[in-house]
């Protein structure tokens, strides 16, 4: 019997939620800021970042007077929900609105909770940055183009799950970031990187020099540099010979300075997990052994344990 054929993936163009997913934007960073704003530095700014759950993103838990909150954006039933490990809940409706009556709703939920909601107003990484109570003008909100979009990510996370778990070396968790709106996951070498020299819109350089401090690969996905998104992977440092690298799927943009596989490239494709498992992997040897990483000590069979795995019908515990 042949096997069934992948599931198929979710389609969106970008030109057909622009204005959603702009929206979108403003409310994670939102979002965000306020799970930065209440938890400790962790290297490479992992205590800001966002999760995908089985709803859309959240916050996961963050610290809120002596207990935790969590607040997620429920992207199908298009809600904003806290909750709070003493008990309280509160939320709101995910709906066209402007950026500053969502902000508005934040903070009043944040605060019913316990939460002292202090952080920069104003979004990072995107010019121009209205302030968030200043930023008034009508939002759109297409609730099925957002549900759409948490459905590749859902798709995304599972893949660089299965990637991440190839790598036995410090690697991040596989994590939505709010300033640039993408799904990232990044691999470390071990060793210290030459100083960022920044230029992120509205952004500080001491914020990138803090998050690219270590020699590094990173891939991820993007609501951009395709027709329907794209995957990413780049180095930094770029080790010399990297943009030349050839690859089987997927090239290298000169323009964004990273290799890209366009979302439908992958979505058309016989096997789209297989797909961008390649382009991930291969991308990953061009930055590694480009600049000698003890691969061998960093990498790790992650099926090793499938042996040991209990399976239904098996004897014992």
């Amino acid at each position: 019997m042949s096997e069934p054929s992948p599931a198929p993936w979710p389609r969106l163009r970008l030109d057909d939620w622009a204005a959603t997913r702009d929206t979108l934007h403003m409310w994670t960073q939102i979002v965000g800021k306020a799970r930065m704003a209440q938890s400790p530095l962790v290297n490479h700014w992992w205590h800001s970042t966002l999760y995908v759950s089985a709803r859309g993103l959240t916050t996961g838990t963050f610290p809120a007077g002596s207990g935790m909150v969590d607040v997620e954006l429920d992207l199908v039933d298009h809600r904003l929900l806290a909750r709070s490990s003493n008990g309280g809940h509160r939320g709101f409706a995910l709906e066209g609105q402007s950026v500053a009556r969502f902000y508005e709703q934040t903070l009043e939920v944040l605060t019913a909770l316990g939460v002292d909601p202090v952080f920069q107003p104003s979004p990072n990484e995107v010019d121009p940055a209205v302030p968030f109570a200043e930023d008034t003008a009508a939002r759109e909100y297409d609730g099925d183009a957002a549900h759409l979009f948490w459905q590749q990510l859902v798709r995304v996370d599972r893949v660089l799950g299965e990637f991440r778990a190839r790598f036995a070396g410090k690697v991040s968790p596989v994590h939505f970031y709010w300033g640039s709106m993408d799904m990232a996951c990044t691999r470390f070498s071990g060793r210290s990187a030459p100083p960022h020299p920044g230029g992120a819109p509205n952004c500080a350089d001491w914020v990138m020099v803090e998050a690219y401090d270590r020699e590094l690969s990173s891939c991820g996905f993007w609501p951009g540099g395709g027709d329907e998104g794209a995957f990413y992977a780049y180095a930094y440092p770029t080790p010399e010979g990297f943009v030349e690298r050839p690859v089987s799927v997927g090239e290298y943009s000169t323009e964004l300075g990273e290799f890209v596989l366009p979302y439908e490239v992958a979505a058309e494709s016989d096997d789209p997990e297989a797909t961008v498992l390649t382009f991930l992997q291969q991308t990953y040897e061009a930055a590694a052994d480009l600049a000698g990483w003890d691969r061998a000590a960093l990498e790790v069979d992650p099926g090793r344990l499938d042996a040991h795995r209990y399976r239904r019908g098996q004897d014992g515990p």
